[in-house]
């Protein structure tokens, strides 16, 4: 394998890794949404299942912080490969800069206010 192959290699590995701890949420919060949603529909009171929803809720603040680590680990791989002198962008030429792409500040995530 060249350098491409083993950058294009490692930048697949931590695209698949993120989106498989974003699927994990979307499954977890939808799993609260139907214990919520199926108590409501047996009319039973908001005690019930309680102490599993708290538990669910518990493993959704963890997919939270394992979802910050991935990032964390994508902007220390990114630096990596810059310091190395790979580029911004796996593939991309240093000498012909990639103008498809707006600049940005580095700064991707949204924050809800």
């Amino acid at each position: 394998m060249d350098k491409a192959q083993v950058i294009a290699s490692v930048a697949g590995d931590l695209h698949t890794s993120e989106k498989a701890i974003d699927e994990a949420i979307v499954r977890a919060t939808t799993l609260v949404q139907s214990m919520v949603g199926g108590r409501a529909a047996l009319k039973v009171s908001p005690v019930v299942g309680a102490d599993a929803q708290a538990k669910a809720l518990e493993a959704i603040a963890a997919l939270g912080a394992a979802r910050q680590a991935m990032v964390t680990c994508h902007e220390e791989l990114a630096k990596d490969h810059r310091r190395m002198g790979y580029g911004v962008y796996a593939g991309q030429d240093n000498k012909t800069p990639d103008t498809s792409r707006p600049p940005t500040t580095g700064e991707h995530r949204l924050r809800a206010v």
